[in-house]
């Protein structure tokens, strides 16, 4: 259920009772551990771990308190231990202005040396990241487009950084910091990164979450900070850990792919993943990817597409569920006739139904669908994505009219539903534009979602 990507079991408060440890994690629903060392001698105990323990893994590398020795033969000793098949990741590095126990200049050296070393090897990294945030950045900046992919452990950024970091392809993680109670700050960030960006990290033995503060802290402890992630994002605890699994899948290759879902819990919402197929190829979408949402594949080829039937089967009782929801890597009305026949059954049995969708259905079922909305669909959420068509041309790689078309859908729509209309939040677009044409010129509501 949960993947710890960070725990220093090697450390000697740990000696007298690893077996417990482990067994508390087992017990906890972790299904693997990651063991990121700080030094050639723990590089050497992380891996020894992993082959003692099927669901450990370890990372090499030295950690900024101990490269004030660093010197280049120190590669070739952490490439030597890289090539132990239970290896994911060079790491712990990065830098720490915090203590200062090695030369600036000299950890800048080490990270860097170690950060060529991973892509050369193709894993990725684990950052240490305290009081060092301009350099930080500053180096990674530099390998953008060098095939770089990082893990920023227990993150110490802003926002801003979070969202560059996330642009870049890269993952952050909270530890039990999250739930200290004047780490409003720490929380205020992590409410801003997507789960879809999220990895879930002890930091064992230190970094305890709270009620637990003051003891040492353990993989097993796990729970409590994905639980205040899911407070944070108003998810399951359920909801944060299949999403965080398939992200430490992406990054470090543990674990596997999920199967394809045909309907996807998140929250307390139920979606319907109706097709894959759409007539708009947006920039910031997966669809021709691996097309996976918090950690649900939704990949599905126009002949595995099911009939109705299917879903209404896999939503039982609609009451169960906030609402039910049709938004896939894909657009909807494409399969309009199903949709109907599921909204149908839904709203017979007393649930809530709402469509995300492009705008465009009324071209694609080359009619206007909106009447056929009238008490089957009760919100349907447009995207908008920009108040100029050309941008929207190029965000939806679509034709600048299609622009008008997704107004006039809207307009019509709010006839017989509740209409939300939203935008990605890129920096490119001008989101107080299309807030202001949204409900002062059209008269709906209004939505940002964030894009990291």
């Amino acid at each position: 259920m949960f993947i710890d990507t960070h725990a220093h079991l090697f450390y000697p408060n740990f000696n007298s009772d690893l077996a417990g440890v482990i067994n508390r994690a087992k017990d906890s629903g972790i299904s693997y551990i990651i063991v990121p060392a700080t030094n050639i001698a723990s590089s050497v105990q992380a891996i020894e771990l992993s082959e003692k323990y099927d669901f450990i893994y370890a990372a090499v590398g030295v950690h900024p308190h101990d490269t004030k020795e660093w010197n280049d033969s120190l590669i070739n000793q952490i490439e030597e231990l890289a090539e132990n098949k239970k290896v994911v990741a060079v790491g712990e590095i990065g830098l720490d202005y915090f203590y200062d126990f090695s030369p600036r200049e000299i950890q800048i050296q080490a990270f860097e040396s170690q950060i060529e070393l991973a892509i050369k090897l193709k894993l990725p990294i684990i950052v240490h990241n305290r009081e060092s945030n301009d350099d930080i950045m500053k180096i990674v900046r530099k390998y953008k487009d060098k095939n770089l992919h990082a893990q920023f452990h227990c993150f110490a950024g802003t926002v801003e950084d979070a969202r560059e970091l996330v642009e870049m392809h890269h993952f952050v993680s909270f530890t039990g910091n999250v739930t200290f109670k004047k780490a409003d700050n720490i929380r205020k960030i992590l409410s801003r990164v997507s789960i879809e960006n999220l990895l879930l990290e002890t930091d064992s033995p230190f970094m305890t979450p709270v009620p637990l503060r003051g003891q040492r802290n353990e993989p097993s402890n796990i729970k409590l900070i994905a639980e205040k992630i899911a407070e944070v994002h108003n998810l399951r605890v359920e909801d944060v850990a299949k999403a965080t699994s398939y992200n430490a899948y992406k990054l470090f290759g543990i674990g596997m792919k999920p199967q394809l879902s045909f309907t996807y819990q998140i929250g307390r919402s139920l979606y319907i993943n109706v097709t894959n197929r759409c007539n708009a190829d947006c920039v910031f979408c997966d669809r021709k990817g691996e097309a996976v949402i918090n950690g649900y594949n939704l990949k599905m080829k126009k002949s595995e597409e099911p009939d109705a039937n299917v879903y209404i089967r896999e939503i039982g009782d609609p009451k169960k569920f906030k609402e039910i929801v049709f938004c896939g890597y894909g657009e909807p009305t494409i399969r309009w006739e199903v949709v109907k026949e599921i909204a149908k059954y839904v709203k017979e049995n007393g649930g809530s139904t709402r469509l995300n969708t492009d705008g465009h259905g009324n071209f694609i079922n080359k009619k206007d669908i909106t009447p056929e909305m009238k008490g089957l669909i009760d919100t349907v959420s447009i995207s908008l994505n920009s108040t100029d068509p050309n941008q929207y041309a190029e965000l939806m790689r679509v034709k600048p009219e299609m622009h008008t078309e997704m107004i006039d859908f809207a307009k019509k729509a709010n006839k017989y539903s509740h209409v939300v209309m939203s935008i990605v939040g890129l920096n490119e677009v001008d989101k107080e534009a299309a807030k202001k044409f949204v409900t002062e010129e059209l008269g709906v509501d209004f939505r940002l979602r964030e894009y990291f």
